[in-house]
């Protein structure tokens, strides 16, 4: 048995022939430390319900629970691991859900009544967009008080990110206008089964309370703008928008000279609202 009085992971992995699927961005986590150190990373969890996306055979989902999470509601699309995660649920009778379906069509705004934190080993295959989707839903504040949440250190660098780095851009934009976020450490290859060829993150974001008023729809199209020609200045990158970028760029107070990783993110907030059409 292991610390929480299951079977170990690898026996359950075993047993139920669940072996990772490259298809489904699968890397399973195995070791209950490294579990606990992602739930403890989360804060208290014990006035909450924990959204977990691709929960496998339930490494993380376990460390949550043990942690004192009051609920766990959990997505699969894998229906290899209903069964693992079904034994999961008996051991913690009414504190864990297990949703079948795909994270893509689910709404997670819907999933629980009351305060909510979203921890998950996000599969790397829809990470981002997850995130992307989390960071600009319509109600803010939204419906979690935080997430946390595995990525490719590549990415975890993308989204902490701010002006003047290499890996700024618009997913360092739209995570720094919404929410305060760090890394909290690294997690080796080693660490999963099967491991992958780079360093994972988890990364910690906090929604911000009160971020400087925009419209979603335009920062994204500004930043996507931007950024998909970065190393062009400013008065060039932005005619993708199809206005005149210098009365865009001079409402906002930019020089025209200026390339996207230079600008902060109330400048682009500046541009979206002065893009035609915008509220702001």
């Amino acid at each position: 048995m292991s610390l929480d009085g299951l079977p170990p992971l690898r026996e359950v992995i075993e047993r139920h022939g669940l072996q990772a699927k490259k298809a489904l961005g699968q890397n399973f986590l195995l070791d209950l430390n490294l579990t606990a150190k992602v739930a403890r990373a989360a804060g208290d969890l014990d006035d909450v319900t924990v959204i977990e996306v691709g929960p496998g055979p339930g490494g993380l989902t376990r460390a949550l629970l043990l942690q004192g999470a009051r609920r766990v509601v959990a997505t699969e699309r894998d229906e290899r691991c209903l069964t693992a995660l079904a034994e999961v649920s008996d051991f913690y009778p009414g504190r864990l859900e297990v949703i079948s379906g795909d994270a893509m069509k689910t709404d997670f705004s819907t999933l629980a009544d009351g305060p909510v934190k979203i921890v998950a080993n996000l599969p790397y295959n829809i990470g981002t967009e997850l995130l992307v989707r989390w960071l600009t839903v319509d109600a803010w504040p939204p419906f979690y008080r935080s997430m946390t949440l595995m990525f490719q250190r590549e990415v975890a660098e993308r989204i902490v990110a701010t002006p003047g780095s290499a890996a700024y851009g618009r997913l360092g934009v739209l995570a720094g206008w919404r929410t305060e976020a760090r890394i909290a450490f690294d997690v080796p290859p080693q660490a999963f089964t099967p491991p992958p060829k780079v360093t994972s993150s988890v990364v910690h974001l906090v929604p911000r309370a009160a971020p400087l008023p925009a419209e979603t729809r335009l920062l994204a199209r500004v930043t996507e703008a931007a950024f998909g020609q970065r190393r062009k200045m400013l008065r060039q990158s932005l005619r993708s928008l199809g206005v005149d970028p210098l009365p865009l760029l001079a409402a906002a107070g930019i020089q025209p000279t200026q390339r996207a990783e230079e600008i902060d993110v109330a400048g682009f907030v500046a541009l979206a609202n002065a893009l035609p059409g915008s509220t702001g």
